[in-house]
């Protein structure tokens, strides 16, 4: 029995044989032949036993009462026989699902987008591949995590509805053991991307094992796809590279909220520009050969594209963003550029437009002093210090509001830290704080202390607070605000929020986009470090004479002769209304006639 099923049913066939031998063959000896025969074949008389053991209605047809005696023996052990055999069937069916159940079959997919591990991060990465798969037949995602299958089968099925042709499989696993990893068939993978599981005590090591364990298979070391995975810490960032050998992208969670937040404190508006570029909803970022444009200017190749807007190029493995206009582009490089699909890159029929757009007077803004307010803590704090002394000027100061103690700050030249012990949930902490003194106002989500619902809702309730001080005094309040779970959206936006970041769904956004596209690491990289040019939201006035519509060729040739990049611009009067996205406007078609108010900003990468 231990054997399993076929050594089962091998047993009761075996018993069946020597039931049906047994009884024919009394049968025989005392002449107990069918209709009280004087003879019969034993051939058939074993023949008709065998019937009789595999269908108990066969004895209804039976003569002579010797006969029908041992036939009816035949068919009473029959009836046992077969009963067991329907049990023990049933049984190993039933084992056989409840097997798939627990999700431990090999995956049959191949080409395949593989998630392993399991947190708040996979629905969004899994809308946004499906968001991205729409136009590949057969797209699958397979997830292997030590999670129920059942379990991960059902939130896929309510958090991610609709999904289109994208198929999700589930398997459950531990990523980081070899044989286990295999049921993935991580080789045939397009890409992997390797998440830090909910809970763990230590969530990088976690993901520093599951890569080794990926790379260290000899059997297919040739055949691994590209990696993208999350680290938290970036102190474990060097440990991690030399675990993934060259062959994995790392994604420093901390590292790139940090600096999100950080940029989007000080220019309103730039979260937005930032949810566009990492989703595949709206436009988003693709490499493009040069093709026609090798030899071209920059300049050139910005305004040959009607429908896309020319972010930079990407030279020897390298991204450069906003090169000087002058810059010509190579047979080997690559266009980075906006675009809402991949149907959309297109060169312009015909020569591109020239415009000669007048250089309007501007008057330098001086490095001044800032004051900004950080509501909370978390384990992203120190970096945002180190990032903010970076950009503001002499004198500027940072007060940290925390009921705990304070974190240990990094070395400052710029900035001067000042702790100040409370509640910022309490208004009364607010009040003496005196918010409306402040640039710029940050609140930070304290996950480690409070958990990730909690801690939203602290962020909501001081959200509430500061902004009826605001309507009650006629201030204007510059707050970011940091959520957890993007499901607490609306209720931010509700309370208007001037920027939100929600800081989970973008590492998971940015997870998603290098692993289409494992060039995109290094874009994301230069796009978000202080050094080099950055995505400022500039005055339109500084640019355009406001006095006439103009398309947005013209808005292009105006910041390049500032030695900048135009990628769209900002609608003063819809700054608060989210069903216009807050008034972005990225990647316009270039011929589209614009009439700019004095409020309005155009959106451009430059150095400062």
């Amino acid at each position: 029995m231990a054997k399993g099923l076929g050594a089962l049913m091998a047993l009761l066939g075996i018993a069946t044989a020597v039931l049906v031998l047994f009884v024919v063959a009394l049968a025989y000896l005392v002449h107990a032949f069918p209709g009280d025969a004087a003879e019969a074949d034993p051939l058939e008389m074993v023949w008709a036993g065998l019937m009789h053991a595999l269908d108990a209605g066969a004895v209804g047809g039976d003569a002579g009462w010797a006969y029908r005696a041992f036939m009816l023996v035949i068919t009473v052990c029959g009836l046992v026989i077969v009963a067991s055999l329907i049990g023990i069937i049933s049984g190993a069916f039933d084992e056989k699902v409840m097997q798939l159940r627990k999700g431990h079959s090999l995956v049959l997919e191949e080409d395949h987008t593989l998630i392993l591990g399991w947190s708040n991060k996979v629905c969004p990465i899994i809308i946004e591949l499906a968001t991205a798969n729409e136009s590949r037949p057969n797209a699958s995602v397979v997830i292997l995590a030590n999670k129920d299958k059942v379990e991960m089968d059902d939130q896929v099925k309510r958090d991610c509805p609709r999904l289109g042709a994208t198929r999700v499989i589930c398997r459950t696993g531990d990523p980081r053991r070899v044989a286990e990893l295999q049921l993935a068939r991580p080789h045939l993978a397009r890409s992997i991307i390797v998440l830090a599981p909910d809970g763990a005590a230590d969530p990088d090591v976690e993901v520093i094992k599951t890569v080794l364990a990926i790379v260290s298979d000899a059997d297919h070391l040739d055949q691994v796809p590209h990696i993208v995975a999350e680290l938290s810490d970036p102190a474990n960032l060097e440990a991690a590279q030399l675990a993934g050998q060259g062959r994995a992208h790392w994604v420093v969670s901390q590292d790139v909220i940090g600096r999100i937040i950080v940029q989007t404190c000080r220019q309103s508006g730039l979260s937005v520009v930032y949810q566009e570029f990492l989703d595949f909803a709206g436009d988003e970022i693709y490499l493009e050969p040069s093709g026609r444009l090798a030899g071209r200017t920059f300049l050139d190749a910005q305004l040959a594209y009607p429908k896309c807007a020319v972010m930079g190029l990407f030279s020897d493995g390298e991204p450069r963003l906003n090169p000087p206009p002058g810059t010509r582009v190579g047979e080997d490089d690559q266009i980075i550029l906006l675009a809402a699909d991949d149907s959309e890159v297109t060169l312009g029929r015909g020569p591109a437009p020239q415009p000669h757009a007048e250089l309007v007077d501007e008057v330098p803004r001086a490095c001044t002093s800032e004051r900004v307010l950080i509501l909370g803590v978390n384990r992203v704090l120190p970096m945002m210090l180190a990032q903010l002394d970076e950009y503001v000027g002499p004198e500027s100061e940072v007060v940290v509001v925390t009921p705990e103690e304070p974190p240990a700050s990094p070395g400052l030249t710029t900035l001067a830290v000042r702790w100040v012990a409370g509640d910022p949930t309490k208004r009364s902490m607010l009040e003496a704080l005196g918010v409306g003194d402040f640039n710029h106002i940050i609140l930070l989500a304290d996950i480690d202390r409070y958990g990730a619902d909690r801690a939203d809702s602290r962020t909501l309730v001081t959200l509430l607070h500061l902004r009826n001080l605001a309507a009650g005094s006629e201030l204007d309040l510059n707050i970011v605000s940091e959520m957890l779970d993007d499901r607490n959206r609306e209720l931010a936006e509700v309370a208007r929020a001037d920027d939100l970041i929600v800081s989970d769904k973008l590492v998971a956004l940015m997870l998603s986009q290098i692993a289409e596209n494992e060039h995109l690491a290094e874009v994301f990289t230069t796009l978000f470090e202080p050094e080099g040019s950055e995505v400022y939201l500039k005055p339109a006035r500084h640019y355009l004479d406001l006095s006439q519509p103009v398309d947005f060729y013209t808005v292009v040739d105006s910041a390049s002769q500032r030695g900048e990049t135009a990628i769209g611009y900002r609608v003063a009067a819809d700054a608060h209304d989210a069903s216009q996205a807050y008034g972005v406007r990225l990647n316009p078609e270039k011929s589209e006639v614009v009439a700019f108010a004095r409020s309005d900003r155009i959106i451009v990468l430059a150095e400062n």
